[in-house]
């Protein structure tokens, strides 16, 4: 018998935990170790979703598990009103890799806690209180970063903050604004902002993106996109806050994603990529900004602001970075993916698009390439038999489109593992396209 089936384990599971989206996979996972978690079987599962998208240096990274060891011995946690080098440390490389005008961090947990801190800053440093984003976002599960969410979790929970706005992100497969058969961003954008200012009461306070919004379907902003957004911006004396929590640190094969674009944002945040599957995010702005919401009297305590333990880590995962050169790597091993990726849209007719930057991939799961039409139930089947066959992938489906794969392994991924989990999702393609079992 499978040691996945243990009932006493299960039977705690169902009494005692409080579900929080869809539902668990049916196995325990007991330990993980560079690309694979594996199961109470020994039973080996290539991830290729970095956890949470977050191991960004895999499992268990020896260097990263070193300095967790030490500061959990030595150095954890501190008064909020206490500094550590760590955090200092930490604070000044952000400094040194990032553009100018991104001068000073606040060091949080989580990316939902960060973009909560840069939202709440725009809002004191401007006066204003309205907040645009884009109808796929994703930015966090509490307050002020759930009414900027709109992929998910709107049903049921009451108004979200007064001020809150979206636009339509710009999505090339499924283009809604087209000028001689060529998605024209630009006048969608132009469109979108238009109704903005008309329902604006006169507060625009800030616009909070993803260079490539993941959980809204893997949809890269187009070149140029984020310059014309920064101008809407400035236009309308609003901030720009970028959430780079699973595009930054080297994943887009640079070391953060908005480099492409030679736009610097007001805010940036970072989180998942950062501590590499622990719990660090970081909020950074301009010293004039920090200035102004300092002396108007800006508060955002937690319990875990500024701990040495995590910055520590966050350390230690930039050093690796940059010395391995992982974000070259991040662009070579996107590469051999992406090519593999549409090799297999080739061959597929299911796969309809093939989408990202370096190792933050997408597929788009459809009935046909012609028709585009959504196949939620076949890209369901598919990652069930991705599982089976030992191939962690996750899928998002959102209405208007079909369902995604969001593909980012380690950026310490191997050659041969990215054959590996190519082969794997071949074959359950085949398989499940054989069997007939989504139709």
């Amino acid at each position: 018998m499978s040691r996945n089936t243990d009932p006493a384990f299960w039977s705690n599971a169902h009494r005692h935990l409080i579900r929080y989206g869809g539902s668990f996979e049916p196995m325990i996972i007991e330990r993980a170790q560079g690309s694979f978690v594996y199961d109470a079987d020994g039973r080996a599962i290539l991830d290729f979703t970095s956890g949470q998208m977050s191991s960004l240096l895999g499992h268990g990274h020896p260097e990263v598990a070193g300095v967790v060891a030490e500061h959990a011995r030595n150095l954890d946690h501190l008064f909020s009103g206490m500094l550590s080098r760590p955090v200092v440390d930490l604070a000044t490389r952000l400094a040194e890799i990032t553009p100018p005008g991104l001068d000073r961090s606040m060091l949080l947990s989580t990316g939902a806690e960060a973009n909560e801190a840069a939202i709440k800053m725009a809002k004191l440093y401007t006066g204003k209180y309205e907040i645009v984003s884009f109808a796929q976002s994703w930015h966090g599960m509490t307050g002020g970063a759930a009414s900027a969410t709109y992929s998910a979790g709107r049903k049921g929970y009451g108004p979200a903050a007064v001020g809150s706005f979206a636009i339509p992100a710009p999505y090339p497969y499924r283009p809604r604004f087209e000028r001689n058969g060529s998605f024209d961003w630009q006048a969608e954008l132009d469109y979108a902002f238009d109704l903005i200012d008309r329902q604006s009461s006169g507060n625009l306070a800030a616009f909070i993106a993803e260079p490539i919004l993941s959980s809204g379907g893997l949809i890269d902003l187009p070149p140029g996109y984020l310059a014309a957004l920064k101008n809407k911006c400035v236009e309308r004396g609003m901030l720009l806050i970028l959430d780079e929590a699973q595009t930054g640190v080297g994943r887009t094969g640079l070391m953060f994603a908005f480099e492409r674009d030679g736009v610097v944002p007001d805010i940036l945040t970072l989180s998942k990529t950062l501590g590499a599957g622990l719990p660090l995010s970081a909020v950074l702005t301009s010293a004039q900004i920090e200035e102004e919401c300092h002396a108007r009297g800006f508060l955002f305590y937690t319990t875990h602001v500024s701990d040495p333990l995590p910055a520590a880590v966050g350390l230690k995962v930039l050093e690796v970075v940059t010395r391995d050169n992982l974000v070259d790597r991040a662009r070579v091993a996107g590469q051999r993916l992406e090519n593999g990726l549409r090799a297999l849209q080739r061959e597929f007719d299911c796969i309809g698009d093939v989408r990202g930057r370096g190792l933050l991939l997408g597929i788009e799961i459809v009935k046909s390439r012609a028709g585009k039409e959504g196949a939620p139930d076949l890209g369901a089947a598919i990652t069930r038999e991705c599982m089976t066959l030992g191939l962690s992938m996750n899928i998002v489906q959102l209405p208007g489109m079909g369902g995604v794969f969001r593909i980012a392994p380690p950026l310490t991924v191997s050659d041969a593992e990215i054959d590996l989990g190519l082969s794997l999702l071949k074959q359950a393609i085949e398989n499940v396209v054989a069997s007939g079992t989504a139709r």
